[in-house]
């Protein structure tokens, strides 16, 4: 028994890199997930979140408003359009748009419901609710403070026609006073009781499914999809350990052929893998997979390239099938911590999301939100489908030279 046992041990330890990439695995994810959550290289202070501005009034409050929410260490205001803002909205640039109508100002100086919006993407809802935090004491401090002055003015001018100029300024001037004190009171119940900014989703559930759905079946989808091609890539060095491939290379085929024959059946497996999830999703789970059914095809097809690619990479850079199942399990749950396949994007530290770009999950989960969340039409989702056969391009040239270099050698 102790022998067979001792046997066992020096089996695992024969193969050095094996066990170096099966202990680097847990080292890898508790980095990622302590960057994730902000616990290594994070600031002490929150970035701040970016909001789109529209200015359709352009008056002297109506700029007030911007240069005060400006100020705000929580917000970074940029001035656009109202139809470049929803489109940025809309394509997942930005997360939110606030817009003053035309008679803001009058509005407000007559003491009438300022005429303004707030439109966002409810996939962002997080985002959202620390921007209207930011916005409370700001937007409404402003408009609430003119709009009850005004109110106070009106009334004198209604209520006593005869009053001189000079008294109606010393009357003006003592309730400026007492609003001074108002502004700087910390008792911000009676102005949020008495705000109300209306919020219009851009992007939401009742217009586009449900977001959860989307997540998790793009999520899914492609990191079980990168498991399943890499085992099917390990599928080349089990031919090696059992000789088959030495007996494939006498035959009068080129190298490349059999590597070439094994990236179609590897690719050919993952359209059909993708295929079946999605038609599941449709029947089982409610997914409208009508809903842009061209761009769902092109995605499948570039998701499908760029992931098999992955698992013939995996098979012609690793010496055995010991590590590729370390090597490709480390690499997919980093890539996939990373793209999003286990928490949504906006829930990530800025820097997380910048690193994110390296993934081939980024980019396909990316894609199959433009088709179900945001509804996108094919002429926006190409960029992303360019990036995955551009992975998978630069994947199979590597695939190819290392095959040369490495898994002949070891036949």
């Amino acid at each position: 028994m102790f022998n067979l046992a001792l046997k066992d041990i020096q089996q695992y330890f024969k193969d050095k890199t094996a066990v170096f990439l099966s202990l680097l695995l847990p080292i890898a994810l508790m980095t990622i997930f302590a960057l994730m959550y902000g616990g290594i290289g994070g600031s002490k202070e929150s970035k701040p979140i970016t909001l789109l501005f529209t200015d359709q009034d352009n008056t002297e409050i109506s700029k007030e408003v911007y240069t005060t929410l400006n100020k705000e260490d929580g917000l970074n205001l940029i001035a656009k359009t109202l139809p470049e803002a929803e489109m940025l909205v809309k394509k997942g640039k930005n997360s939110a748009v606030l817009v003053l109508y035309k008679g803001f100002q009058d509005s407000v100086e007559a003491g009438n419901k300022a005429p303004m919006e707030l439109f966002y993407d409810e996939a962002k809802e997080i985002e959202v609710g620390l921007l209207q935090q930011a916005l409370w004491s700001n937007l409404f401090g402003i408009t609430m403070k003119r709009s009850m002055k005004g109110k106070v003015n009106s009334f004198i001018k209604e209520k006593n026609p005869k009053l001189s100029d000079s008294e109606i300024i010393d009357i003006q001037e003592q309730v400026a006073s007492q609003f001074g004190e108002f502004e700087a009171s910390d008792d911000s119940t009676e102005l949020e009781e008495n705000s109300n900014l209306p919020m219009t989703a851009l992007i939401g559930e009742e217009k586009n499914g449900n977001l959860g759905l989307v997540q998790a079946i793009a999520g899914m989808a492609i990191m079980m999809l990168l498991f399943s091609v890499s085992a099917s890539g390990a599928s080349l060095l089990k031919e090696k350990e059992e000789g088959t491939l030495r007996r494939l290379l006498v035959a009068p085929i080129s190298p490349q052929s059999i590597l070439y024959g094994k990236m179609l059946s590897t690719l050919f497996l993952a359209i059909l893998q993708l295929t079946v999830m999605f038609l599941y999703s449709w029947l089982a789970l409610g997914l409208d997979i009508f809903i842009n059914l061209p761009a769902l095809i092109l995605m499948i097809l570039s998701s499908a390239i760029a992931c098999s690619s992955f698992g013939i990479f995996m098979a012609s850079v690793c010496k055995s099938r010991k590590q590729v199942e370390s090597l490709s399990t480390l690499i997919i749950l980093v890539i996939s911590a990373l793209g999003g396949s286990m928490m949504p994007m906006f829930f990530m530290p800025a820097i997380m999301q910048k690193i994110a770009v390296i993934s081939v999950n980024y980019w396909a989960m990316d894609g199959f939100f433009d088709i179900f969340w945001r509804q996108l039409p094919i002429s926006e989702i190409y960029p992303k489908m360019l990036v995955l056969l551009g992975i998978g391009a630069l994947l199979t040239t590597i695939s190819v030279i290392s095959f040369k270099r490495n898994l002949l050698k070891m036949v």
